[in-house]
């Protein structure tokens, strides 16, 4: 696929040193036409599936393969609406899998999807993947964390940092493919975006063992695919006891 001028762009999945199987599944996509593409934007997935390794495989390929196959079919509407209705697919097409397969019930992922269009941001999150804006140095978090511990630290109960070590820390209180319906999170308006920011989308193999210092320090690097490597490698070095997915894009 090729990809037009305006942004740079990396990505890399790792399956970590502690599991045998990936779960996470990450994509890229803008439209071939040029009409589209003025249209659509381009977006950027990310999702981490669980529900053993087989089902977790399996939702989040079916999650990032189902979001950008109804995004790219998006007409009537904006992009925000576009990305909805793509969760809500997703989600029916996940629990359809699963009830065509009973020993993968249970099956779910996280989704964290990105719309870049001109200088406006676009994104729909579901679970506790993460969106991240770098501007001038600094490292805003986007996204929240639709997780247990997620609530008790926005409740105050707890730190962020008792919450990467708490028991609890791996129950989602949302995900594509589980429960009813989900409400992704999504802004109402459109993110204004200016050149040199730089969007990253992780899983949690990667935040929970990284503090926000040093990622900005590994997106310091040279390049973005050296950051991706970077990022990736530190996680391991804690031990990566988890799936390790980044994907970054900065605006040129």
């Amino acid at each position: 696929m090729q990809i037009r001028p305006g942004v740079d762009l990396a990505g890399i999945t790792d399956v970590g040193s502690v599991r045998e199987n990936n779960e996470d599944h990450y994509a890229y996509w803008e439209p071939a036409r040029d009409e589209d593409f003025r249209r659509l934007g381009r977006l950027l997935i990310v999702a981490d599936g669980m529900g053993g390794h087989e089902g977790g495989q399996e939702a989040s390929h079916i999650a990032v393969e189902s979001v950008q196959e109804s995004y790219a079919g998006g007409k009537d509407g904006d992009p925000r609406s576009w990305l909805l209705n793509s969760f809500e697919v997703a989600h029916q097409r996940i629990q359809q899998f699963a009830a065509a397969h009973p020993l993968l019930y249970g099956m779910g992922t996280t989704c964290t999807a990105v719309v870049i269009l001109d200088h406006s941001l676009f994104y729909a999150h579901v679970g506790d993947s993460r969106l991240y804006l770098v501007r001038e140095g600094y490292l805003y978090r986007l996204s929240r964390d639709h997780s247990y511990v997620g609530r008790l630290v926005e409740q105050g109960i707890i730190s962020p940092e008792e919450a990467n070590a708490h028991p609890q820390r791996n129950i989602l209180t949302a995900a594509l493919g589980s429960g009813a319906r989900p409400e992704p999170e999504s802004p109402e308006q459109p993110i204004p975006l200016e050149n040199g920011d730089l969007l990253m989308l992780c899983t949690d193999g990667l935040w929970s063992l990284l503090t926000d210092d040093e990622i900005l320090r590994a997106l310091a690097a040279p390049s973005l695919n050296e950051a991706c490597e970077r990022l990736v490698q530190q996680a391991k070095d804690r031990g990566g006891l988890d799936n390790v997915t980044v994907q970054i894009a900065r605006l040129q």
